[in-house]
């Protein structure tokens, strides 16, 4: 039998990945001719690869004809710390889950609307169907009023002109004056909960969380029939919600 051949790989992929390191060692931009010197490419490749890369947004050509890092780069730092953040919290919502056999979400309240950016389920404990978006649903969900219940009024208010109370199902709120009334007065506060308000047949119990200054919320959904757990399930909840606020608040 010959040698195992090794995996394909795209030269030109690896010659732009090249440019964009040599671009990133200076900070006050470098000329096409230093690039693709410091890159062994000969210069008109080194050319074709810039302009692909300014065209994409990841480089910026400077009016001295230098070329720096572009903000698609930053983007991608930008996200690429958000999931080392979720890569630190996952074992907890994972734990957290294990422990009350429970699908655990994780939300936060960024660009003015209610994202959920994680949820940690497995096949015993299946998460809800999400069959309306949160950015439609945060008056109808444990996890969108824990973070309505945080905000400043100001916040709050902004929040509420901008989105309908749905009807979701028979049980949702979706009069203003009562979904503040019962944020006000939550009896498992900070906790609140959603009674099948957006999906009928499960409950969900959420508290808050913090990144910083961004609020978002904790939770986790159950079947209806374990109504009689909520109290139970808060106080689970909130040293873990503790947990998740120290982690989103490192930095890295």
């Amino acid at each position: 039998m010959g040698a195992q051949e090794g995996p394909t790989l795209i030269t030109s992929v690896q010659r732009a990945f090249r440019l964009l390191e040599a671009v990133g060692a200076h900070e006050n931009g470098a000329p096409a001719k230093q690039l693709a010197r410091e890159t062994s490419l000969p210069l008109a490749t080194a050319y074709h690869l810039l302009r692909t890369l300014v065209h994409d947004g990841y480089v910026r050509k400077l009016g001295d004809g230098g070329f720096v890092l572009g903000d698609k780069v930053r983007a991608l730092h930008t996200d690429g710390r958000g999931q080392a953040l979720l890569s630190r919290i996952r074992p907890t919502l994972a734990a957290l889950r294990d422990e009350l056999t429970a699908p655990a979400y994780l939300t936060l309240y960024e660009d003015g609307e209610i994202r959920v950016c994680e949820i940690v389920d497995g096949p015993r404990t299946p998460r809800v169907d999400l069959w309306v978006g949160f950015e439609d649903a945060g008056h109808a969900t444990a996890l969108g009023k824990a973070v309505l219940r945080e905000m400043p009024d100001d916040a709050r208010q902004d929040y509420l002109s901008r989105h309908q109370l749905a009807d979701l199902t028979p049980r949702t709120i979706t009069s203003r004056p009562e979904l503040l009334r019962r944020l006000a007065v939550s009896p498992l506060a900070p906790a609140v909960t959603d009674l099948e308000e957006y999906s009928l047949g499960t409950v969900c119990v959420a508290v808050p969380v913090y990144s910083g200054d961004t609020i978002g919320s904790l939770g986790v959904s159950l079947p209806a029939d374990r109504l009689s757990r909520l109290e139970e399930v808060r106080t689970r909840l909130l040293p873990t919600a503790s947990r998740v606020t120290r982690s989103l608040s490192l930095t890295i």
